[in-house]
C-alpha cells in the first residue's frame, strides 16, 4: 500500500515564506514556558493545568468585557453568545481539576516545597474575573502591588460598573424603574436588595411579556451556577491533594476556599426562586 501524500490533495507542505500553524500560535514561547523547578514527573502536570487555566480564563475575559459593554448599549443577542460561552469556559476550567485529582498527596508533596510562596490565589485574571462580575473586595489588589500595571488594571476596573450592575440598569430602563444608587457600590460585592428582586419577579412571573430581561437573567444564573461548581471542584481536589494544610501563598487553604463558596454574584435571581 503506498503511502498517503497530502501535497497530492493540494496541502501546502513547505512553510518556509508563509506563516504556519506554529507562528500563528506562537506555540514555540507557549510550549517552551513549562519551566519546572523540581526532578518530580507530577511538576509538569501542575504546571500545565494552571496555565491552561490561565488561558481560559484569558478567554473569559475577552467575553465578558465586550458582553458588558454590549450590554450596556442594549445590544442582546450578541450578549447572550458571549455568556453562553463563559459558562462553558467555566466547565472546561471544572473539567480541568479531575486531570488534577490523579495527583496523589505523595506526588505532590515531592515538589510542593518548590512553589516558594507562589499560588492560585494571586492570580490577577481571577481577581479580574471576580471583579467584572461583581465580587469585588479592595484588600484582594494589594497581593498585587508588586506589579503596579496589574494593580493600576484592577483599580480601573473597581471604578467601573459591574457586569450585574449593568444588567440592573437595563432591568429599570425595561420596567421603568430606578433603584438606589447605593446598590451601585463599585468596592464592594452587591448586597442583596428586596426592590431588585421584587423587579426580577415580575420577569420570571410573565417570561413572554419580558422575554428578553428573562434570557438575560437565566444566562447570568448558568454563569454563576458553572463558577459555583468550579469554585467548588477547587476545595476538594486541594481537600483531596493537601487536606486542611495551609496554601503556599499563605491562605488558611481549604477554609479561605469554602469561605468562597458562600459568595453570591447575583443574589437576587437565587433568592427569588423560593418566592415564585
Amino acid at each position: 500500500m503506498t503511502a498517503y501524500d497530502p501535497s497530492a490533495d493540494g496541502a501546502q507542505m513547505s512553510f518556509a515564506k508563509d506563516m504556519s500553524y506554529i507562528d500563528y500560535l506562537a506555540l514555540d514561547p507557549i510550549l517552551g514556558a513549562q519551566h519546572r523547578q523540581s526532578d518530580a514527573h507530577d511538576e509538569m502536570l501542575f504546571i500545565i493545568q494552571h496555565q491552561t487555566s490561565e488561558l481560559w480564563m484569558r478567554l473569559a475575559l475577552h467575553e465578558i468585557t465586550v458582553a458588558r459593554d454590549l450590554l450596556g448599549e442594549g445590544t442582546f443577542p450578541p450578549v447572550f453568545k458571549m455568556l453562553t460561552r463563559v459558562a462553558r469556559i467555566f466547565e472546561q476550567l471544572n473539567s480541568a481539576w479531575d486531570v488534577l485529582r490523579t495527583m496523589t498527596p505523595s506526588e505532590y508533596t515531592a515538589f510542593r516545597d518548590e512553589l516558594g510562596k507562589s499560588s492560585g490565589f494571586q492570580s490577577h485574571q481571577y481577581r479580574l474575573i471576580e471583579f467584572i462580575m461583581g465580587n469585588r473586595n479592595a484588600a484582594m489588589m494589594k497581593i498585587h502591588e508588586h506589579r503596579p500595571e496589574l494593580h493600576h488594571m484592577l483599580a480601573q476596573e473597581m471604578e467601573r460598573k459591574s457586569l450585574y450592575h449593568v444588567a440592573l440598569d437595563q432591568l429599570a430602563a425595561h420596567l421603568n424603574l430606578s433603584f438606589a444608587p447605593d446598590l451601585y457600590r463599585l468596592d464592594q460585592p452587591h448586597a442583596a436588595d428586596e426592590g431588585i428582586m421584587v423587579a426580577w419577579a415580575k420577569v420570571y412571573e410573565n417570561p413572554e411579556q419580558h422575554w428578553t430581561l428573562y434570557e438575560l437573567a437565566e444566562k447570568l444564573v448558568d454563569i454563576e451556577d458553572y463558577f459555583r461548581r468550579w469554585r467548588f471542584n477547587h476545595v476538594t481536589t486541594v481537600e483531596r491533594i493537601i487536606g486542611f494544610k495551609r496554601g503556599t501563598g499563605g491562605t488558611s487553604g481549604v477554609k479561605y476556599l469554602r469561605r468562597m463558596l458562600e459568595v453570591e454574584l447575583f443574589p437576587e435571581l437565587w433568592h427569588l426562586r423560593g418566592q415564585l
